[in-house]
């Protein structure tokens, strides 16, 4: 019996040294294959993050031209540009009301202008990239509260007006330089900002990028000819600090505080510029898209500017209601005066259909608020005809009434209800939510980290 039961303890105790001497291999097995597994796992997720980085490049290239850089940082501009461009300096009577009638210190205004669209595009465009607001209801309700309801009323009413200038002013020139009758042009105008406006946001960021690329080679063209022509009297404006056409001594800042009036009233058009800011996801984007924007919205009021210095102080030109038109008429042959026609009518489709096509994302924002469906492309194209008719009856009250009297009093308006809450509420908001942003970039960068680690 004692043999019996030695001999199995001896077999239990073998067995037990063998099973400890199989678990050390098997440990040290399992900490080399740990030490393998994390090496394979770092090497395979680094070849794996840069295989999603190439993959990622090609699939943005592949999204296509207005999906990648040029979409984020020069498409707010160009739209602010194109958008702008009608009640801007289309016909050059607004250059002259809110700066070259200043004569050698107009260059101030421009400075102004500059300046003012460059600061309020880049803080609008990062305030709406944090709170996603890109609708001009959700942003004034972010930087006004209740004070959207009064932007509604006044952007309502200036879209009315400021189509109302350019068809005032587009029927008589196409009436002028192509020889068509005034309703001819003005109806040929609405059926096509209708069309784009029932094809929507895709089509119009299309035609509004072709549009700019063609009205500044086209403003640049009749610049360079009035210029080339008249250019002489531009160095005696300034060698004779010359501003006697509006009579008495102008001060500096009072030229300066004209550019900025211009931009305020101008601000009617930062809504057309709201949904091209999705793209947008830093700073950097809202910041450089913002300064761009003012660059390609003050270039063309200084070509304006220095064509009208060649006449400066003629008041044929200066006082007339299409200055563009007086100095290219003295200047340029009939084909090339009959373009001039066929420009100013594209400015007129190019503003009115951002313009208006703000209004509608409104609309449609509002009736998503309510759950209910937005309006159909014939809904959105009935209701621009209808705008549109208005601004045309409201055109025969006279382009320099309008732009003398109606703008400089919504360019206080705006300065009210846009710029001051901008820059105050807007301000604070955005150093508050970027704060939350760089938190939540932090949290996210520890978590991706741990995970790594594990």
């Amino acid at each position: 019996k004692s043999s019996i039961l030695y001999g199995k303890k001896y077999k239990r105790a073998f067995a037990i040294i063998q099973m400890k001497k199989l678990f050390r291999v098997a440990f040290k097995g399992w900490q080399r294959y740990k030490r393998n597994s994390l090496f394979f796992s770092i090497y395979f997720y680094n070849e794996l993050a840069l295989h999603k980085r190439k993959e990622g490049n090609f699939m943005e290239k592949k999204k296509g031209f207005f999906e990648g850089s040029f979409g984020k940082f020069v498409l707010p501009g160009i739209i602010l540009q194109s958008v702008m461009i009608g009640g801007g300096y289309a016909t050059g009577r607004e250059i002259v009301e809110y700066g070259a009638k200043y004569g050698a210190l107009g260059w101030l205004s421009g400075l102004g202008t500059f300046l003012g669209f460059a600061v309020i595009a880049a803080l609008t465009y990062e305030l709406i990239r944090l709170t996603k607001a890109y609708d001009f209801k959700t942003f004034m309700k972010t930087i006004g509260g209740p004070l959207w309801i009064v932007f509604d009323i006044v952007y309502l009413l200036f879209m009315v007006v400021i189509i109302a200038v350019m068809a005032s002013a587009t029927g008589n020139i196409v009436e002028q330089t192509l020889g068509l009758n005034y309703w001819v042009g003005v109806v040929a105008i609405t059926v096509v900002v209708a069309i784009l406006n029932f094809y929507g946001s895709r089509l119009i960021e299309r035609f509004e990028t072709l549009g700019t690329v063609a009205l500044y080679a086209g403003y640049i063209i009749f610049a360079v000819l009035v210029i080339g022509t008249f250019g002489k009297n531009i160095s005696t404006v300034f060698a004779n600090h010359d501003t006697s056409f509006i009579g008495g001594s102008v001060s500096a800042g009072k030229a300066l505080w004209s550019g900025v009036l211009y931009c305020a009233y101008n601000l009617v058009v930062m809504p057309a510029t709201f949904f091209t800011i999705e793209r947008q996801t830093r700073r950097v984007e809202s910041v450089v898209s913002g300064i761009i924007g003012g660059v390609l919205a003050t270039i063309p009021w200084f070509l304006t500017y220095f064509a009208v210095m060649c006449f400066y102080p003629n008041p044929d030109v200066l006082g007339a209601s299409v200055p563009w038109l007086a100095m290219m008429q003295g200047t340029a042959g009939p084909v090339v005066i009959a373009i001039f026609g066929i420009v100013m009518g594209w400015t007129l489709i190019e503003t009115s259909t951002g313009i208006i096509h703000a209004a509608l994302e409104r609309v449609n924002n509002g009736l998503k608020e309510a759950h209910k469906p937005p309006m159909t492309g014939k809904q959105q194209a009935i209701l621009t005809i209808i705008v549109l008719v208005g601004s045309m009856v409201l055109s025969k009250v006279g382009i320099i009434d309008l732009i003398a009297t109606v703008y400089n009093a919504l360019s206080y308006a705006f300065l009210a209800i846009y710029v001051l809450p901008l820059i105050t509420v807007g301000v604070y908001k955005i150093f508050k939510l970027r704060k939350a942003e760089k938190e939540e970039q932090k949290k996210h960068a520890v978590s991706a980290t741990q995970k790594h680690a594990v």
